[in-house]
Protein backbone atom coordinates (compact mmCIF):
# COMPACT_ATOMS: atom_id res chain seq x y z
CA UNK A 1 0.00 0.00 0.00
CA UNK A 2 0.95 3.65 -0.20
CA UNK A 3 0.51 6.75 1.90
CA UNK A 4 -2.38 7.95 -0.27
CA UNK A 5 -4.16 4.62 0.31
CA UNK A 6 -3.13 4.25 3.95
CA UNK A 7 -5.25 2.00 6.14
CA UNK A 8 -5.00 2.24 9.94
CA UNK A 9 -7.31 0.94 12.66
CA UNK A 10 -9.68 2.84 14.91
CA UNK A 11 -10.87 1.59 18.28
CA UNK A 12 -8.10 -0.96 18.61
CA UNK A 13 -5.56 -1.71 21.29
CA UNK A 14 -1.98 -0.70 20.61
CA UNK A 15 0.92 -2.27 22.46
CA UNK A 16 4.67 -2.41 22.27
CA UNK A 17 6.29 -5.82 22.70
CA UNK A 18 9.87 -6.92 23.01
CA UNK A 19 12.89 -4.68 23.29
CA UNK A 20 14.60 -3.36 26.39
CA UNK A 21 13.37 -0.73 28.82
CA UNK A 22 14.98 2.71 28.60
CA UNK A 23 14.49 4.50 31.92
CA UNK A 24 14.04 8.28 31.84
CA UNK A 25 14.35 10.50 34.92
CA UNK A 26 13.73 14.17 35.70
CA UNK A 27 17.01 16.03 35.29
CA UNK A 28 15.88 19.29 36.90
CA UNK A 29 15.88 21.38 33.72
CA UNK A 30 13.10 23.95 34.01
CA UNK A 31 10.48 23.66 31.28
CA UNK A 32 7.53 26.08 31.56
CA UNK A 33 4.37 23.95 31.99
CA UNK A 34 6.43 20.85 31.41
CA UNK A 35 9.12 18.42 32.41
CA UNK A 36 12.49 17.46 30.90
CA UNK A 37 13.70 13.89 31.30
CA UNK A 38 16.98 12.21 30.41
CA UNK A 39 18.41 8.70 30.46
CA UNK A 40 20.80 8.80 33.42
CA UNK A 41 22.29 5.42 32.45
CA UNK A 42 24.05 7.17 29.52
CA UNK A 43 27.11 8.73 31.18
CA UNK A 44 28.17 10.94 28.23
CA UNK A 45 25.83 13.96 28.29
CA UNK A 46 26.67 14.68 24.63
CA UNK A 47 24.78 11.57 23.49
CA UNK A 48 22.28 11.22 26.35
CA UNK A 49 18.70 10.75 25.06
CA UNK A 50 16.06 13.08 26.45
CA UNK A 51 12.32 13.65 26.35
CA UNK A 52 10.33 16.83 26.95
CA UNK A 53 6.62 17.01 27.75
CA UNK A 54 4.65 20.28 27.73
CA UNK A 55 1.02 21.15 28.47
CA UNK A 56 -0.92 24.27 27.51
CA UNK A 57 -4.38 24.36 29.09
CA UNK A 58 -7.45 25.67 27.27
CA UNK A 59 -7.80 29.43 27.63
CA UNK A 60 -10.90 31.60 27.69
CA UNK A 61 -11.10 33.65 24.49
CA UNK A 62 -12.50 37.18 24.12
CA UNK A 63 -15.67 35.79 22.53
CA UNK A 64 -16.40 33.54 25.53
CA UNK A 65 -15.22 30.32 23.86
CA UNK A 66 -12.23 28.27 24.90
CA UNK A 67 -9.10 27.48 22.92
CA UNK A 68 -7.90 23.92 22.53
CA UNK A 69 -5.52 22.40 25.03
CA UNK A 70 -2.15 21.49 23.58
CA UNK A 71 0.02 18.57 24.66
CA UNK A 72 3.48 18.29 23.12
CA UNK A 73 6.03 15.51 23.56
CA UNK A 74 9.45 15.37 21.97
CA UNK A 75 12.17 12.74 22.09
CA UNK A 76 15.74 13.70 21.28
CA UNK A 77 18.54 11.25 20.57
CA UNK A 78 21.91 12.93 20.02
CA UNK A 79 24.34 11.40 17.54
CA UNK A 80 28.11 11.72 17.33
CA UNK A 81 29.06 12.18 13.67
CA UNK A 82 32.18 10.78 12.03
CA UNK A 83 33.44 14.40 11.74
CA UNK A 84 33.42 14.71 15.54
CA UNK A 85 30.39 17.02 15.52
CA UNK A 86 27.17 16.23 17.38
CA UNK A 87 23.61 16.55 16.10
CA UNK A 88 20.21 15.95 17.63
CA UNK A 89 17.70 13.63 16.00
CA UNK A 90 14.27 14.73 17.24
CA UNK A 91 10.64 13.67 16.89
CA UNK A 92 7.84 15.94 18.10
CA UNK A 93 4.23 15.01 18.64
CA UNK A 94 1.64 17.71 19.26
CA UNK A 95 -2.02 17.15 20.03
CA UNK A 96 -4.55 19.99 20.03
CA UNK A 97 -7.91 18.96 21.51
CA UNK A 98 -10.97 21.10 22.14
CA UNK A 99 -12.22 21.06 25.77
CA UNK A 100 -15.52 19.51 24.61
CA UNK A 101 -13.73 16.49 23.11
CA UNK A 102 -14.23 13.41 25.24
CA UNK A 103 -11.37 11.43 26.73
CA UNK A 104 -12.30 8.61 24.35
CA UNK A 105 -12.05 10.93 21.32
CA UNK A 106 -8.64 12.17 22.45
CA UNK A 107 -7.43 8.60 23.04
CA UNK A 108 -8.58 7.50 19.58
CA UNK A 109 -6.80 10.51 18.06
CA UNK A 110 -3.57 9.48 19.81
CA UNK A 111 -3.94 5.86 18.67
CA UNK A 112 -4.53 6.90 15.06
CA UNK A 113 -1.52 9.20 15.15
CA UNK A 114 0.70 6.53 16.74
CA UNK A 115 -0.08 4.18 13.89
CA UNK A 116 1.14 6.70 11.33
CA UNK A 117 4.59 6.35 12.90
CA UNK A 118 4.89 2.59 12.30
CA UNK A 119 2.29 1.59 9.70
CA UNK A 120 3.96 0.16 6.60
CA UNK A 121 1.83 2.42 4.37
CA UNK A 122 3.73 5.41 5.78
CA UNK A 123 7.24 3.86 5.68
CA UNK A 124 8.28 5.60 2.45
CA UNK A 125 7.06 8.93 3.80
CA UNK A 126 9.20 8.60 6.93
CA UNK A 127 12.17 7.13 5.06
CA UNK A 128 12.40 9.30 1.94
CA UNK A 129 9.54 11.82 2.17
CA UNK A 130 7.38 10.13 -0.46
CA UNK A 131 3.85 11.54 -0.60
CA UNK A 132 2.44 8.87 -2.90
Amino acid sequence: MTLKAMSINTGGTLANTGGSAVVFADDGVTIPNGVHLTVPAVADFRVRPSATFRYRPPALQADGSYSRQQNTASVTIPKALASGAYVNNVIRITMDVHPEASATEALDLRKLAAQTLFDSDADNFWTVGSLT
